[in-house]
């Protein structure tokens, strides 16, 4: 007798409840804390080049090291968040970029920085897999790109904040306090997350029914209970004895149905970090260099960067309504568009008004690609490694990218920066159209069965 369980079925029909709320809440914080280590490094690469500590080539190594950080912790989360678990994963990297990031406060030049940001960067790229992994595993299928936009938000809430913390802290504190700040944050978000469950859908996809039937149980009795109602049943076969445990291997990723994925998936992800990286590490030091101060060019990209929560809230009203793969390769094309207007700019108040407008649009493509498309591509079993993979390599491209961003500001200046960018974002809407998936308002499990899981 075949047995199919019916873990995801349950979790798929749980109305919206207190329990999910926590989930987001405590998933939302870590992935805060993430952002604001991840993007409080613009600002203190400007104050590092004004007080002598670093140039443009010390900077680019500084945002490589980050990205060879992010690289190695996008793929350990994926092959620890699928061996060992979503909540060892997704514990283990708060601790080690708290601890990093602490540490890098006390440093005494700026090659142990270096080296420090890239151990910071493991623990804030497992977070970024392991955190819209993880969610997508809890939310029901018909409002899962709602609701992982809604995580998205509170974790892009974290630039703004950022920049607006080191307009503050920087000039009395010094950069130093950032980084204390930092990791003093991720730390007691640490010590929170214990309560957190690990994924009913991951026990049941390892065949440990027993312990995935305990968490869904219990939150379907407090639903219950909380909302003054009887959940429909939902009937099965069950045995535990005959349940069949499907391995899919690392290997899996690059044959057959999932390579496809995996080639679309890095796709989305090296657009993202390619936008990410190039507007929030390097314009602030674009504005240093055509005679903004320090000062001036924290408070300008904090009103810039408030597109980003912006974007995203524009992103969890809309992202259900658009099929994913459409909606990827417009925001795309548009960015890269908006991007080349924006490097036109001299005014002051138009830098800052079309460097918001630039910046909404590229959050909204930011959610949808990370928090939304990307993780819901993959089988249970193969989620983070899929995840891990597709964010791995979409890191490579940001190791790379910011030795190319340095020598076409040093020597063609600022409108080729975006002139390049435009070229990229155009080449790799033309790989997703060609080869994109569909997964709006499918089923977990019925994305396990398009790739043969």
């Amino acid at each position: 007798m075949k047995v199919k369980s019916n873990i995801g079925p349950r979790l798929d029909r749980l109305p919206i409840a207190r329990w999910h709320y926590k989930v987001l809440y405590l998933i939302g914080l870590g992935m805060f804390v993430d952002g604001f280590d991840n993007y409080m490094g613009g600002a203190i690469l400007s104050e590092l080049v004004k007080t002598g500590w670093s140039n443009n080539y010390l900077n680019a190594t500084f945002v490589s090291s980050t990205m060879i950080g992010l690289f190695i912790g996008s793929l350990f989360a994926g092959f620890a968040g699928d061996h060992w678990g979503r909540k060892f994963a997704y514990q283990l990297n708060l601790l080690l970029f708290g601890a990093a990031s602490i540490a890098a406060g006390f440093v005494t030049d700026m090659t142990t920085l270096i080296v420090l940001r890239g151990i910071m960067g493991i623990g804030l790229g497992a977070e970024l897999v392991v955190g819209f992994g993880t969610f997508s595993e809890f939310v029901p299928a018909r409002v899962r790109g709602k609701w992982a936009s809604l995580l998205s938000l509170v974790a892009n809430c974290a630039p703004p904040v950022a920049l607006l913390v080191a307009y503050f802290v920087i000039p009395a504190f010094g950069w130093r306090a950032m980084f204390i700040i930092g990791g003093v944050a991720a730390l007691i978000v640490w010590a929170m997350r214990h309560s957190l469950p690990e994924s009913p859908r991951w026990y049941e996809a390892r065949g440990e029914l027993d312990k995935a039937e305990e968490i869904v149980s219990k939150v379907e009795k407090d639903i219950e209970r909380e909302q003054g109602i009887k959940l429909p049943l939902i009937e099965i076969e069950h045995s535990a004895t005959d349940q069949v445990v499907k391995k899919v291997s690392f290997w899996s990723l690059f044959k057959g149905a999932l390579l496809k994925r995996t080639i679309v998936a890095s796709a989305v992800l090296i657009g993202m970090n390619t936008l990410v990286y190039t507007i929030v590490n390097w314009v602030p030091t674009i504005f240093i260099q055509s005679g903004i101060s320090v000062t001036k060019s924290m408070g300008m990209m904090a009103l810039i960067m408030v597109g980003a929560p912006m974007g995203v809230a524009i992103a969890s009203q809309i992202i259900d309504k658009f099929p994913r793969k459409g909606l990827s390769v417009s925001l795309l094309l548009i960015i890269g568009l908006l991007g080349y207007v924006y490097s036109l700019q001299r005014s002051e108040t138009f830098i800052v008004l079309f460097g918001f407008v630039l910046t909404v649009v590229i959050y909204i493509y930011v959610c949808l690609a990370c928090s939304v498309y990307v993780p819901e591509m993959w089988p249970t079993e193969a989620r983070l490694r899929g995840a891990g993979v597709a964010n791995g390599i979409g890191r490579i491209s940001a190791i790379f990218s910011p030795y190319g961003v340095a020598w076409l500001l040093s020597n063609y200046g600022s409108i080729a920066v975006f002139i390049g960018l435009g070229g990229v974002v155009i080449l790799l809407a033309l790989i997703i159209a060609t080869l994109g998936v569909e997964t709006r308002y499918k089923s977990l499990e019925q994305i396990s069965k398009e790739v043969g899981v």
